[in-house]
C-alpha cells in the first residue's frame, strides 16, 4: 500500500539536521513520492535541487501569498525560468490569505495572477493556497477554468471551507487536498464535508512541518505521518485504507504526471 505526500516543505531548515532520515522513514511508512513546494524564490530553488538530487521527490515553484511583497519583476522572472526545470511537476504554492495580517490584497492577487498565467504557459498544474479567502478566491478560479478549459486545473491545498466552497473549487476541475488536521477533535463538525468530496478528486498532504496529525500534536511533522492521516480520513469515510491508498496516489499521479 501506496502514499503520495502531494504537499510538503522539505526544504525548510527544520528538515536539515536528520534530512535523509525523514526520507527514510518516509518510504518506510509507505509514502512512495512526496512533492515539496517553493514558497518563495529562493525556497522554490531549494525544492528543485531537492527532486534533481532525489528520484522520489518532485518539486513546485511559486511565492506564498504571504511572501507576495517579494513577487518583484526579477524575482517572477527568475520564477519563470525555474519552472522549466527537471522535477517540476506544479505551480505554486499561490493564492490568497486575508488570515494573516497585516496584507496587501492587491500585491497577492498581482502574485497570484502571474502563477496563474504560468502555469498556463507551462501547462503545468496550480497549487492554491487559500485562508479566509474562499470568497474571493471561488469565483476567480472559476473565471480562470472557464477560460483555459483544457489546461489541468490544479488543487486547493489544506482545504477548511464549507460544501457550497468545496462544489465550487471541483466545479472549476480542482482536487482537494486534505491533511493532518483531519484527525483533530475540533475537526468532527467538518467530517460530513469530507464525505462529500469525490474520491476521484481527493488528495493527501502532510503540509510537514506543519500540522501534524493529532497523534504527534505540538511535534514537527514529517512525510511519514502520512499515514496516520489516511487512516483517519478512511474512517471519517467509512472505506478501507486500501481504496483510500489506491484512489489518492491515481490522483496524485495523474494530476502531476509523476513518474517513476
Amino acid at each position: 500500500m501506496k502514499l503520495i505526500d502531494s504537499h510538503a516543505h522539505l526544504d525548510l531548515p527544520e528538515f536539515a539536521p536528520d534530512f535523509d532520515v525523514v526520507l527514510r522513514r518516509a518510504a518506510g511508512a509507505g509514502v512512495a513520492k512526496i512533492i515539496t513546494i517553493g514558497i518563495d524564490l529562493e525556497s522554490s530553488r531549494k525544492a528543485v535541487g531537492l527532486a534533481a538530487a532525489h528520484e522520489n521527490v518532485f518539486a513546485s515553484v511559486g511565492i506564498h501569498p504571504c511572501d507576495s511583497a517579494t513577487a518583484t519583476y526579477e524575482n517572477l522572472t527568475a520564477l519563470a525560468a525555474l519552472a522549466t526545470s527537471p522535477g517540476v511537476v506544479a505551480i505554486g504554492e499561490t493564492g490568497l490569505d486575508f488570515y494573516h495580517k497585516p496584507f496587501s490584497e492587491a500585491e497577492q492577487r498581482k502574485s497570484l495572477d502571474f502563477h496563474l498565467n504560468l502555469a498556463v504557459k507551462t501547462g503545468l498544474p496550480v497549487i492554491i493556497h487559500s485562508r479566509e479567502a474562499d470568497e474571493a478566491m471561488a469565483p476567480l478560479l472559476s473565471a480562470w477554468a472557464a477560460a483555459n478549459p483544457v489546461h489541468p486545473k490544479g488543487v486547493i491545498h489544506c482545504f477548511n471551507g464549507d460544501t457550497a466552497t468545496s462544489d465550487s473549487y471541483l466545479e472549476s476541475g480542482f482536487y482537494i487536498a486534505l491533511g493532518g488536521y483531519v484527525s483533530y477533535p475540533s475537526a468532527r463538525k467538518n467530517h460530513d464535508i469530507y464525505r462529500q468530496i469525490p474520491l476521484e478528486r481527493l488528495l493527501l498532504e502532510t503540509d510537514c512541518p506543519f500540522l501534524p496529525p493529532q497523534a504527534y500534536r505540538g511535534q514537527r511533522n514529517e512525510p511519514a505521518y502520512l499515514m496516520q492521516t489516511a487512516e483517519a480520513l478512511a474512517d471519517i469515510r467509512g472505506i478501507t485504507m486500501e481504496a483510500l491508498a489506491r484512489a489518492t496516489t491515481e490522483n496524485v499521479t495523474r494530476l502531476f504526471r509523476l513518474t517513476g
